[in-house]
């Protein structure tokens, strides 16, 4: 976000308007609203809940989140360990639910006007349809030669347990990896990876609708509609 800001500043400078796209919905509200401050992750907090995970589940330790900050357990999923850990580390050095954390106010948002635009088809079949066609269109440019080779990393062959890292655990990776490990055939592999993309985007899709001054077209059907709303921002 710190980044970013600086390079819209200069685009601004500049007398141009720059057109920000992706992805992760939480690296936008950084910097388009700025986040809560939060104590700072600590490696020993995080190695002890580690090694309790390990001798007790995540799903425990979930348990645990319930009792202390119920929203957050209510958000974050009995299998996101990575999650779990965070908000459990906060509460534990803090001694303060990480739910009351992030309500507290951050720091300034960027001083901009925007346009928020989310563009996502209208038919969920549709949308169905093409996270099948994109996860095979990577299978045939080589995803899984990409896995091995990060699998023959000798940095990844001295790690303990692969897939509890946060990059090995991302959506297509880990069903790679485990498909890698001998676990089920090519034709699972690929019904596992494309179901937890799916979930992965009705996740997305969930945030997006907490993003209240945000306009939704559907590229395909609404050319008329999203030209216009673009150009009227433009104009003004």
């Amino acid at each position: 976000a710190a980044d970013a800001g600086r390079v819209v500043a200069d685009i601004v400078a500049r007398g141009k308007m720059p057109i920000l796209a992706g992805g992760t919905g939480l690296y936008f509200r950084a910097l388009l609203q700025g986040l809560s401050p939060m104590p700072e992750a600590d490696p020993a907090t995080r190695e002890a809940l580690s090694a309790e995970a390990a001798e007790r589940g995540w799903a425990a330790l979930h348990a645990e989140l319930a009792k202390v900050d119920p929203a957050a357990a209510a958000r974050i999923h009995a299998t996101d360990p990575q999650r779990i850990q965070r908000a459990l580390e906060v509460y534990r050095l803090t001694g303060t639910p990480i739910t009351e954390w992030q309500r507290r106010p951050g720091v300034a948002p960027l001083p901009v006007r925007t346009l928020k635009l989310i563009l996502a088809p209208r038919d969920r079949a549709v949308l169905h349809q093409r996270i099948e066609a994109r996860f095979d269109a990577m299978l045939a440019q080589g995803f899984l030669d990409e896995v091995r080779a990060l699998r023959a990393m000798p940095e990844m062959a001295a790690v303990e347990a692969p897939l509890d890292l946060p990059a090995v655990r991302a959506v297509g990776y880990r069903q790679a990896w485990e498909y890698l490990d001998g676990e089920g055939d090519a034709a699972r592999f690929r019904d596992k990876a494309i179901f937890a993309t799916r979930q992965l985007a009705k996740r997305q899709l969930t945030w997006l609708r907490g993003e209240l001054d945000a306009r939704w077209f559907d590229p395909h059907i609404d050319h008329e509609r999203l030209a216009g709303a673009v150009s009227t921002f433009v104009a003004r």
